[in-house]
C-alpha cells in the first residue's frame, strides 16, 4: 500500500495544496490572497511536473490494477501540468484588472488538473469516471466565473447540461462493457474484447464510450458546446479549455481504446476515423465565417482534434506517438495564440473581433510577426513545427491502412488554412484605421507569445526531444 501511495504522490500533493488554498481563502483573506494562491499553485504544478518526470521509466500498476503509471501517463501528465501552470500565470493580469481574480479560481484549476492526472492513469472504468467528473465539475464552475455576464452564465450552463449528457452516455457504455466483459478493469476487458469475437452488447458499449469521450475532446458530431463555451467564458478560461483538458481527454481516449480494446482495433477503427474526418471538415468550413476570434479558435480546436484522432484511428504504436507529438505542439501553439488574444485591448477593454487587427503590424510589428508564425504553424505551413505535427498524423493514418483518411486530412488542411491566412491578411494588409488596438507593454503575455513563436521555428531541429519521449510513451501503451 505504501508503494501505491508513493505512486500517486503528485496527485495527493496537488489535492492537498488545493484544499489548503480553499481553507486559506475561506477563513483568511478571501480574494486578497488570490494572487498569491495563483502563483503558489502554478509553482506546485511545475514542481509536480518535474516530480512526474523524475519517476522511474517503468510500468507500475497500483490499487489492484485501477491506477497505471507508465511512460504514456507520465508524458500526458507533464503536458497537462505545464500547460495548466502556464495558463494560470498568463491569466493573472487579465483576471485582476476585471475583478475576476477570486481565490476559488486557482483552486478549481488545481482540482481539475488532479482529475486529468487520474484520467490518464486510469486502469479501470470507475477511476476513469471519477477523474473525468472531478475535471468536469471544476470546469463547469470556472466557465461561468463572470457572474454578471449573460454569455458566461450561458457558457457554464451549456457546458454543464451537455457535459452531463456526455457523462450519461459514457456511464451507459461503461455499464454495457461491465455487463458483457464481467469486469471494469481494462486488463480484464482486453481479454474479452477480441477481434472478430466481440459480442454485440460489447460493441454497443464501445460505441457509447467513444461517444462520451468524443464529447470531451469536442469531436463532431458531439462538438455543439464548444463555440458557445469558448466565446462566453473569460478569455483565460477559454485558453485553459483549449490546452490541458484537451490533452487529458485525448490521452484518456487512447488509454481506453488501446488498454481496454487494443485486441479489437477493427471494431472501433472506422468509428474513430469517421469522427476524425467529420471534425476536420466541419472545423475547417465552419470557422471561415467567424469574426469572433474566440469562436474561430473553438472551430480550430475541433479541426485539430480531428487530426489528433487520425493518429488514434491508425491503431498502431506510431499512431499514438503521432497523436502525442501533435498534442504537445498544439498546446504550445494555443498558449501563444491565447497570449496574443489576451493582449488584444482597446482603451483597456478586451477586443475579440478579428477586424480589430487591421494593420496591426504597423503599430506592433514584433507581436504581429510572432502571431503570423503561430497562425502559419496552426495551418500546417512548412517549415514551421505545426507542419511536422500534421505530417506525423498523416503518415500514421497512411501506414495504418487509412490512406483515404490521410487524403481527407490534406484536403481539410487546405480548407482550414483560409481562416488563419485571413487573420494574417488583416494584420498586414487590412484597412488602416485610426482607432488601433492599445500598444500595451505585454509583460508576461508578450513573453509567452514570443516564446511560443520561437519554439515553432527552433523546434524543427529536434523538437526538443519530444519525438523520443512520445515514442517510448506510445510503446508502453501499445504492446
Amino acid at each position: 500500500m505504501s508503494n501505491d501511495i508513493q505512486l500517486i504522490l503528485p496527485e495527493i500533493i496537488l489535492s492537498l495544496c488545493a484544499i489548503a488554498g480553499l481553507m486559506a481563502g475561506a477563513y483568511g483573506g478571501k480574494d486578497a490572497i488570490a494572487r498569491l494562491l495563483l502563483w503558489v499553485i502554478s509553482g506546485v504544478m511545475v514542481v509536480m511536473a518535474l516530480m512526474v518526470a523524475a519517476q522511474a521509466n517503468t510500468t507500475v500498476v497500483a490499487f489492484n490494477g485501477m491506477f497505471v503509471s507508465d511512460g504514456f501517463a507520465r508524458f500526458a501528465k507533464i503536458a497537462i501540468l505545464l500547460s495548466a501552470a502556464s495558463v494560470l500565470v498568463m491569466s493573472e493580469g487579465y483576471m485582476k484588472n476585471r475583478g475576476l481574480l477570486r481565490f476559488e479560481y486557482p483552486v478549481l484549476v488545481a482540482l481539475s488538473a488532479v482529475g486529468m492526472m487520474m484520467m490518464v492513469s486510469a486502469g479501470d472504468l470507475m477511476l476513469l469516471y471519477m477523474g473525468l467528473e472531478l475535471q468536469s465539475l471544476a470546469l463547469y464552475v470556472v466557465a461561468s466565473l463572470r457572474r454578471d455576464s449573460t454569455k458566461s452564465t450561458e457558457a457554464g450552463l451549456k457546458y454543464f447540461v451537455l457535459g452531463a449528457l456526455s457523462s450519461g452516455m459514457l456511464l451507459y457504455g461503461a455499464s454495457l462493457v461491465y455487463g458483457y466483459a464481467g469486469t471494469t478493469l481494462f486488463s480484464g476487458i482486453i481479454t474479452t474484447a477480441q477481434a472478430g469475437q466481440t459480442s454485440v452488447g460489447l460493441l454497443f458499449g464501445i460505441v457509447f464510450l467513444i461517444s462520451g469521450l468524443a464529447f470531451k475532446v469536442s469531436a463532431v458530431p458531439f462538438h455543439m458546446w464548444t463555440p458557445d463555451v469558448y466565446e462566453g467564458s473569460p478569455t483565460p478560461i477559454t485558453a485553459f479549455f483549449a490546452t490541458a483538458p484537451k490533452v487529458a481527454a485525448m490521452a484518456l481516449f487512447a488509454r481506453v481504446l488501446y488498454d481496454a480494446f487494443g485486441n479489437a482495433v477493427g471494431d472501433w477503427q472506422q468509428v474513430v476515423a469517421l469522427l476524425s474526418v467529420l471534425s476536420m471538415f466541419l472545423g475547417g468550413v465552419a470557422a471561415i465565417g467567424q469574426t469572433n476570434i474566440k469562436r474561430l479558435m473553438a472551430y480550430s480546436s475541433i479541426a485539430h482534434m480531428g487530426y489528433a484522432l487520425m493518429g488514434l484511428a491508425s491503431g498502431t504504436a506510431f499512431g499514438v506517438q503521432a497523436m502525442l507529438v501533435y498534442m504537445a505542439i498544439y498546446v504550445t501553439m494555443n498558449i501563444g495564440v491565447f497570449a496574443f488574444i489576451l493582449l488584444m485591448e482597446k482603451d483597456g477593454a478586451p477586443v475579440v473581433e478579428t477586424t480589430a487587427l487591421n494593420m496591426y503590424s504597423k503599430n506592433n510589428p514584433g507581436r504581429a510577426l510572432a502571431m503570423l508564425v503561430l497562425l502559419f504553424s496552426l495551418a500546417g505551413v512548412p517549415p514551421f513545427l505545426g507542419f511536422f505535427g500534421k505530417l506525423y498524423v498523416l503518415r500514421a493514418a497512411y501506414e495504418g491502412g487509412l490512406a483515404w483518411l490521410a487524403i481527407a486530412g490534406v484536403i481539410a488542411s487546405v480548407i482550414g488554412a483560409f481562416y488563419y491566412l485571413r487573420i494574417v491578411f488583416f494584420m498586414y494588409f487590412g484597412e488602416d484605421k485610426s482607432d488601433a488596438l492599445d500598444s500595451n507593454r505585454g509583460g508576461i503575455l508578450g513573453g509567452f507569445l514570443i516564446a511560443s513563436a520561437v519554439i515553432m521555428v527552433v523546434g524543427i531541429i529536434n523538437m526538443f526531444g519530444i519525438e523520443g519521449a512520445a515514442a517510448s510513451a506510445a510503446a508502453t501503451l501499445v504492446q
